[in-house]
């Protein structure tokens, strides 16, 4: 172990190090969120030789002939995607097509109708409460707009969820909300409440609660919505960094087609339930298929109608007019 590591959790601890061998994940998380600062501070070290990130790209999470609906009404239909570690990965598609649907079923919140959600191995669907609370213990999720306690601090914001499911020290906790809000670039807004935050440093303060125990995987929904070109700028940046620092997979659900794609690894876009397109950001920018051409470029003719389905108005005014007549 290195000195700094134990003189900082000695620090935190009242002055003792712990010798109990269950205290060996803190360490981890530690050189975690240190090796997060480090990467935020200098954009160009190589992280490679911290034990805080994972450099492996095997599956973290696999969905496999997924299908849901709700009541008759069919969501999904043959989802198939896989997200690496340490990636970041986008799901884009417009409104209604089943996007946070798709969040939902990883998280657990709902079940599919037919097909798996494997998460770190382990189907989801088929855990019992307690093996999917442990699950979601690994995960984060920063919800569309923030979604903070508004009664509650920035602090205590992101310490509550350690204070719920750790036993740290209140002096340890302290250390790891600053490290994470450092991160973030707001430590000095630690007593802030919500009320008294822009758009965009609320979201960051989110992005830190999402990061608070150090998931392995990291849920995004909508991150970008709302937010001025600077905010925006700044929380993809810090996706992309806090994934690469920590070593934890991203899956991000946006519409913000520009932002995404200068941070992203993979893509897929999702159309009336259906994977249509699916690769890399260049690969989508130079893409074929109809409705990616539309959707990247922002065009009003295609695929995905201007007009809501009517009959064609000129019929509509002649049918009027012929029975006035």
């Amino acid at each position: 172990m290195r000195w700094f590591d134990r003189s900082i959790i000695a620090e935190s601890c009242g002055g003792k190090f712990p010798r109990s061998t269950a205290f060996a994940p803190l360490l981890g998380r530690f050189r975690g969120f240190m090796a997060s600062s480090v990467l935020l501070e200098s954009p160009a070290v190589n992280l490679a030789g911290y034990s805080g990130v994972n450099m492996s790209h095997e599956s973290l999470v696999e969905i496999r002939d997924l299908n849901f609906t709700y009541d008759s009404r069919p969501v999904l239909t043959g989802i198939n995607m896989t997200i690496p570690r340490g990636k970041v990965v986008a799901v884009m598609g417009i409104s209604g097509c089943g996007k946070t649907t798709t969040l939902r079923l990883i998280g657990g919140q709902l079940k599919p109708t037919s097909g798996e959600v494997r998460v770190a191995g382990q189907v989801v669907h088929e855990l019992d409460s307690d093996g999917l609370y442990a699950l979601r213990r690994r995960m984060g999720m920063l919800f569309q707009f923030g979604a903070l306690f508004t009664d509650m601090s920035v602090f205590d914001n992101i310490a509550f969820q350690m204070r719920e499911h750790t036993d740290l020290p209140e002096t340890m906790i302290r250390d790891l909300v600053f490290m994470k809000l450092h991160a973030v670039g707001l430590r000095g807004a630690h007593s802030l409440m919500p009320t008294e935050l822009s758009g965009g440093m609320a979201r960051r303060v989110a992005l830190a609660r999402a990061i608070a125990l150090d998931p392995m995987l990291i849920m995004y929904d909508e991150p970008f919505a709302g937010l001025d070109p600077i905010s925006l700028s700044i929380v993809g940046e810090l996706i992309r960094k806090l994934t690469d620092a920590l070593g934890a997979s991203s899956i991000v659900v946006t519409h913000d087609v520009q932002e995404s794609l200068k941070i992203v690894d993979y893509v897929y876009f999702v159309s009336e339930g259906k994977i249509v397109a699916e690769g890399t950001a260049e690969e989508m920018k130079h893409s074929t298929v109809p409705y990616v051409h539309q959707f990247i470029w922002g065009e009003a003719d295609g695929p995905v109608p201007f007009q809501y389905p009517a009959r064609p108005y000129g019929e509509e005014l002649m049918e009027r007019a012929a029975r006035r007549g």
